[in-house]
């Protein structure tokens, strides 16, 4: 379900997309709007399958979910997004209310980028979302850069093989 889309943009809107995850839809519902409020197209889901559903038909750019409610396990998330090839590097926040320190610790062992404390202050959160998604560009920049060096040696190689092979034509050659 997408939320924060005005009738008049385009399918191309180049906003970040984040995928909230909240068991309590009241609480869906107010985080969604504030998170739109400040400037991201959201995406929101009240089950780990909902979410899974959601990913695989528009991929975020980050996950925002609870780390634990009614039903609900934010780890069992991460542990499928950083499990798919396709999905694995969508940066995860988790929110929680808790002070259980132990399932934060586990959370973020199985591979989410933060824990947020609830209450938070959304200006903070938006900061936060802001901070994550600026890293993930810079490593998807980071990861294209090594491609194309990658591509660049393998060419290189090629080229001395074939210099090589032409060397060693040409010394067989004057060696007669």
């Amino acid at each position: 379900m997408e939320i924060g889309l005005d009738k008049d943009e385009t399918p191309r809107d180049v906003r970040a997309r984040v995928l909230i995850v909240q068991p309590q839809r009241s609480y869906l519902a107010a985080t969604a709007r504030r998170i739109a409020e400040s400037g991201f197209r959201v995406a929101a889901a009240d089950t780990v399958q909902t979410a899974a559903a959601e990913l695989y038909r528009l991929p975020a750019n980050l996950i925002l979910a609870e780390l634990n409610g009614p039903g609900f396990c934010g780890r069992e998330l991460v542990t499928m997004v950083r499990g798919d090839v396709v999905l694995r590097d969508i940066p995860i926040l988790l929110f929680t209310g808790r002070s259980d320190n132990a399932a934060a610790v586990e959370a973020l062992r199985v591979g989410a980028d933060g824990v947020v404390k609830k209450p938070f202050h959304f200006e903070v959160l938006c900061a936060r979302i802001r901070r994550e998604l600026e890293r993930k560009r810079v490593l998807d920049e980071l990861r294209e850069d090594n491609r194309v060096l990658d591509s660049r040696v393998v060419e290189r190689a090629i080229q001395i093989g074939e210099l090589r092979d032409e060397l060693a034509q040409v010394r067989a050659t004057t060696a007669r």
